[in-house]
């Protein structure tokens, strides 16, 4: 079976031949990029990339400006790394569509569990089909969301996080559970993550967005209308 390739886009090269050794002793296909400009420019010529780690802080062009840029075409899950680990810059990253948040410094062996896990949801994401809910259709192979008919650009953890509440129609889900199944792992950055992430999906899917009811105290419960 073919690797999957990762684009590894840092302007320190010890940081990217760190996270390089690491994800090829793990049988992934690396490709490096040193700035924004050049990850761009391997991007958009490489159509087999299945995940990006990019550094926040980068000459010519920021970790930010990428992701808003790449968004524009694309889901592929974005995983993002900064020196500071200030809650704006994960707010601001969230925003633009970002998958995943480490901060470092941070241990390459949890950087692969994560890349490991978000690989794997993506892939079983794909091997499922359609589901429907009051009005809004998932196309799980095709990755694509339609509401009332009118397709919806999502992120693909707010892909992830829309299909968790479908298949978990009527039940109250706790923040810790749904962080468990939908982030797979435990999450530092805690209830804002999901948060922020339900406010996003939210206004993206316009009047639907109140089937998302919130739990004070606990978390969120999905429960569509008949259509």
């Amino acid at each position: 079976m073919d690797r999957l390739k990762i684009l590894v886009v840092d302007d320190e090269a010890r940081m990217r031949k760190l996270v390089k050794d690491f994800l090829k002793k793990n049988n992934y296909e690396v490709i490096e990029a040193a700035d924004g400009e050049e990850a761009l420019d391997i991007f958009f010529n490489d159509k087999d990339i299945s995940l990006i780690i990019c550094d926040v802080m980068m000459p010519k062009m920021n970790g930010f400006d990428v992701v808003k840029e790449i968004r524009q075409y694309s889901k592929v899950p974005i995983i993002m790394l900064t020196a500071k680990g200030e809650e704006n810059d994960e707010l601001t990253g969230f925003g633009l569509g970002v998958d995943e948040y480490i901060s470092k410094p941070f241990s390459p062996k949890i950087l692969v569990a994560r890349v490991e896990a978000i690989l794997r949801r993506s892939n079983s994401l794909a091997s499922s089909e359609k589901l429907t809910a009051g009005g809004i259709e998932l196309d799980i192979t095709a990755h694509e969301v339609k509401v009332d008919g009118r397709p919806v650009t999502l992120s693909f953890k707010e892909f992830e996080l829309l299909h968790y509440f479908i298949t978990n129609q009527g039940i109250a889900l706790s923040r810790e559970k749904i962080l468990d199944n939908v982030w797979n792992y435990d999450y530092f950055g805690e209830a804002r993550t999901i948060d922020t992430h339900v406010k996003k999906l939210r206004s993206k899917l316009g009047d639907k967005g109140d089937y998302i009811k919130t739990i004070w105290g606990m978390g969120y419960k999905f429960e569509a209308e008949e259509s």
